[in-house]
């Protein structure tokens, strides 16, 4: 077990918690790691992202400052959840700044904003298509939600995303 200290604030992460790097989404912790980098002794979580095939490897004592995080609290899933019930709130600006957005709100790793990018460009049948790019984002915050309501609910991704999409169709 790694403990980082840091403004009074501890945060444990343990070999086996899945936590949620903002960049990428839901991974687990599969080892602590000590490595010399440039000359200098580096502990290191390695966080492994089954469905992108890829390996983290993050300075224990940077985890804090890049953003990765527990998984959320029932509580903030459900705060989520209630987002996608609401009216879609789509600004009347360029899509480029519209996306720029969604993306930043992706990457924040925040799943309230995730939800509210799902929400903005989810499309009911009888709605006008969207386009190539819209898609793209869509499928990518509705993947990186329903990859963490999983993890916190304990159920696989599937299960996950057709409880995103009951909600969405609901809405």
């Amino acid at each position: 077990m790694a403990v980082v200290t840091k403004k009074k604030v501890q945060i444990e992460y343990a070999v086996g918690d899945h936590v949620v790097y903002p960049a990428h989404g839901v991974g687990k912790i599969v080892a602590v790691e000590s490595q010399t980098i440039s000359g200098f002794a580096l502990e290191l979580f390695v966080i492994v992202f089954d469905k992108d095939k890829m390996t983290l490897r993050v300075p224990c004592g940077k985890a804090q400052s890049v953003g990765m995080r527990k998984l959320s609290s029932p509580d903030t899933m459900k705060a989520a959840l209630t987002v996608l019930k609401g009216r879609a709130r789509v600004k009347r600006t360029m899509w480029s700044r519209r996306a720029q957005e969604y993306e930043a709100k992706i990457n924040s790793g925040d799943p309230v904003s995730i939800a509210e990018v799902v929400r903005d460009l989810h499309r009911n049948a009888g709605q006008p298509e969207q386009s190539y790019s819209e898609r793209q984002i869509y499928e990518a915050a509705l993947d990186r939600l329903a990859r963490e309501v999983a993890a916190v609910e304990k159920i696989d991704e599937d299960a996950a995303v057709e409880r995103l999409e009951k909600v969405l169709r609901a809405a």
